[in-house]
C-alpha cells in the first residue's frame, strides 16, 4: 500500500524540515510548501491525504488558504498556529479545518491527532439509508453521503464522522469530551470548543434553521445529540 501523503506548509523553514523529517520517520509521504500560493499549487499538483496548515503565511494568510481549498476539497486539515488569539483558532474550524495544534508541540502528539484524523478520512461505514426530520434529511451511510430535500450536502470526513455517530445513537447525549474520543478518536485531551464549531458547521448544512434546530439538538451543561423520529 502507498504510503499516505501529508503536505506540510509553514514559511519557518527549521520547524518545517523538523516536521516533514519526523513525518517520513513515521512512514508518511511528505511535500512541503513555504506560503499561501505555493500551498495551494502543490494541492492541486500532489493530492495530498492531509494538508498540515500554519495560519501566518507570506503571501496569503492559512485562513484564506482554508477557505479557499474548503471550496473545492474535503482534504483533512491539522492547522498549526502560534499565536495566543482564540479567534483565529476558532474561525480556522469554522473555515473547515478539522483541528488545530498550537506551537511549540511535541512531535509524538503531532504524528497521534495526524494518525487520528487520516482514521476517520479513510473510514468505511456499515448500515443502511436512514430518513431523518420527517425524511428531510437523508444519510446514506456506504456512500458517506447527506442529501438534503433530494440534494446533495457535501460534508467533510470529520463531519460525516460525528453526524453519523449521533445517528446512531439517537436520543442519547454525548458530553463533548466523549465525542473527542469517540469520533475524534483522541485518547489525549482536546479542545472542547472543536466539537460546538462542527455542531454549527453540521447545522449551517442540514438545518431548516440554525437558529433553531429540530435535528442535531443540545442538552444545556450535558452535551449534543440527535433528535428522536
Amino acid at each position: 500500500m502507498a504510503a499516505q501523503r501529508i503536505l506540510v506548509v509553514d514559511d519557518e523553514e527549521a520547524l518545517r524540515n523538523g516536521v516533514a523529517r519526523t513525518l517520513r520517520e513515521s512512514g508518511y509521504d511528505v511535500d512541503t510548501a513555504d506560503d499561501g500560493p505555493g500551498a495551494l499549487e502543490a494541492l492541486h499538483r500532489r493530492r495530498p491525504d492531509l494538508l498540515l496548515l500554519d495560519l501566518m503565511l507570506p503571501g496569503m494568510d492559512g485562513l484564506e488558504v482554508c477557505r479557499r481549498v474548503r471550496q473545492e476539497s474535503d482534504v483533512p486539515i491539522l492547522m498549526l498556529t502560534a499565536r495566543d488569539d482564540d479567534v483565529d483558532r476558532i474561525l480556522g474550524l469554522e473555515l473547515g479545518a478539522d483541528d488545530y495544534l498550537t506551537k511549540p508541540f511535541h512531535a509524538r502528539e503531532l504524528v497521534l491527532r495526524i494518525r487520528a484524523i487520516l482514521r476517520r478520512s479513510g473510514a468505511t461505514y456499515t448500515g443502511q439509508r436512514l430518513r431523518l426530520d420527517d425524511g428531510r434529511v437523508e444519510l446514506d451511510f456506504p456512500a458517506q453521503e447527506v442529501r438534503v430535500a433530494g440534494e446533495s450536502r457535501p460534508l467533510t470526513p470529520t463531519e460525516f464522522a460525528l453526524f453519523a455517530h449521533l445517528a446512531r445513537h439517537p436520543g442519547q447525549v454525548f458530553s463533548r469530551s466523549r465525542l473527542l474520543e469517540e469520533v475524534w478518536g483522541y485518547d489525549f485531551p482536546g479542545d472542547l470548543r472543536t466539537v460546538d464549531v462542527h455542531v454549527r458547521r453540521l447545522r449551517r448544512k442540514l438545518e431548516r434553521d440554525p437558529a433553531e434546530p429540530r435535528l442535531i439538538l443540545t442538552r444545556f451543561g450535558v452535551g449534543y445529540y440527535l433528535a428522536q423520529s
